[in-house]
């Protein structure tokens, strides 16, 4: 009986995940859309066709669905930005990848959202486990760009006296300026002058010789 039960619990673990993920996929579309505090067990329930002890039971609450919710993003993200930005050479070219596949990421949710940007609104004031949870992730992402910077510096690429947590504060600061141009007053060729702004805020930083060269590639 014994031997029974495993062959039975190995065959139904895997389904329980796929299904789990299935719950992630739509709750990041409607926190993507709505807001971490627009989830509800029901509205999943309803979306997945489930009961609403179907879907409690993979969470067991609210707030351990929103946390799952920012974990599935960070996952996402980090497939997406900082995985393949990691295959470039160490210094200012990884640290360009990083840039670009960021805004690359912000091109795509123009019609949806940023869990990262939306939940710090929502989650500002209200401590607790779910901004706990946010603000890791954020922390994590701000630490491997500053990482970056540092790279870019010890390779030579960036000036010695570059201030990294002040050249990481303004790339910050251009995407969410990016994401209030593109996706709130919804302004055409807002990607392409983040772009620029991006060359512009590396350029006091480049080695003179580097930055005659930035300078002729600029527009």
């Amino acid at each position: 009986m014994a031997d029974t039960d495993t062959r039975s619990h190995s065959r139904v673990l895997p389904k329980g995940r796929q299904t789990r993920a299935a719950i992630l996929d739509v709750a990041l579309g409607l926190a993507s859309h709505n807001g971490l505090e627009g989830l509800s067990i029901g509205a999943l329930a309803e979306l997945m066709r489930m009961s609403k002890s179907g879907v409690f039971a993979h969470f067991g609450s609210r707030e351990e669905l929103q946390i799952s919710v920012v974990r599935e993003y960070h996952q996402r993200f980090a497939d997406e930005v900082f995985r393949p930005a990691m295959r470039e050479p160490r210094g200012l070219p990884r640290l360009r990848a990083l840039v670009e596949r960021w805004i690359r990421r912000v091109s795509v949710e123009i019609d949806s959202g940023c869990i990262y940007i939306s939940g710090a609104v929502e989650f500002d004031d209200r401590p607790g486990p779910v901004r706990d949870a946010l603000a890791q992730m954020v922390q994590t992402w701000h630490a491997t760009l500053e990482k970056a910077i540092r790279l870019a510096i010890d390779e030579g690429h960036l000036r010695a006296d570059t201030d990294p947590l002040q050249l990481l504060f303004e790339i910050h600061g251009l995407i969410l300026s990016l994401h209030h141009d593109a996706r709130f007053l919804r302004l055409p060729g807002a990607l392409d002058r983040a772009r620029n702004a991006f060359e512009r805020m590396l350029s006091p930083h480049l080695p003179p010789a580097a930055r005659k060269r930035a300078a002729r590639r600029r527009p």
